[in-house]
């Protein structure tokens, strides 16, 4: 995209960010986040189908808040997760420069983040029928089915937290599962170690979650772990009727109202 390469070279060249995060080459047909610092650097810029690194990721890290102010190369599901930053607290207007990407890979500007929520309600959260179908079935289980589906499913997890690392909104300096005074998660990566640890981090993305798939994309195992994330997303729309983040709403479990439904409670 040489509109992106220009556009991010100017703001390098302009002093207006120090450092540029984007989508380069990575090895075999893969692609990796690239950070630009000169003007040069920008020509590895590329944007295509492969660049599905969730970027927002790296907005809370502190390695790369001592760089300086950035510029993100932000798809649609960056947009959202930048939103949900916002939402919580974690970055503000005046911390990047937004290189927006369309889903028709065009470049667009904003100049604000009530900006981006607009752009987004023409591009909802919707959950593939291929998914649909999957999380229904597995709902439709008797319990011990169930429980026995993702007993298995997880089987394969050996803890290595690729998916806590991927996700923008797992930004805590110090995560549950690294406490052992007291280890309210087990370490080990057996069959209820592993249950309470996807478990937990379901329920912490519960009305949080951009439905980007870094999670399942980053887990070496292949674990189908977005399978939970997209249930959540299901069960709050339902019940709450919040689907996607809002610059004027609360995040669901942290929050109550009079008249929220109490069907879901078992």
């Amino acid at each position: 995209m040489s509109e992106l390469i220009k556009k991010a070279a100017a703001l390098l060249e302009s002093k207006s960010v120090q450092v540029v995060i984007g989508y380069g080459k990575g090895t075999g047909n893969r692609t990796r986040t690239i950070f630009a610092t000169q003007v040069t650097e920008c020509e590895n810029l590329i944007f295509d189908s492969r660049c599905v690194q969730n970027l927002a990721v790296y907005l809370t890290k502190l390695e790369i808040k001592k760089l300086g102010k950035p510029a993100i190369v932000a798809p649609v599901p960056v947009l959202r997760s930048i939103l949900q930053l916002a939402v919580e607290n974690q970055i503000t207007e005046s911390d990047l420069v937004i290189l927006g990407i369309t889903s028709e890979s065009e470049l667009i500007d904003f100049e604000s983040f009530a900006a981006i929520e607009t752009f987004l309600t023409t591009h909802k959260i919707e959950i593939e029928e291929k998914y649909t179908k999957t999380i229904d079935a597995i709902k439709a289980m008797p319990v011990a089915e169930r429980f026995a589906y993702w007993v298995k499913e997880l089987e394969s997890c050996f803890k290595c937290y690729a998916c806590r690392g991927a996700c923008p909104l797992c930004y805590c300096t110090r995560c549950t599962v690294d406490d052992n005074q007291p280890q309210w998660i087990s370490v080990a990566s057996h069959p209820l170690g592993n249950l309470e640890w996807h478990i937990m981090r379901a329920m912490h993305l519960a009305g949080r979650c951009t439905d980007c798939e870094a999670c399942y994309n980053a887990c070496p195992m292949g674990i189908p772990i977005h399978l939970l994330t997209k249930s959540m997303l299901q069960d709050v729309a339902d019940n709450f009727g919040s689907y996607g983040p809002s610059l004027d709403k609360q995040n669901t479990l942290s929050s109550f109202k009079p008249d929220d439904k109490e069907s879901f409670i078992r």
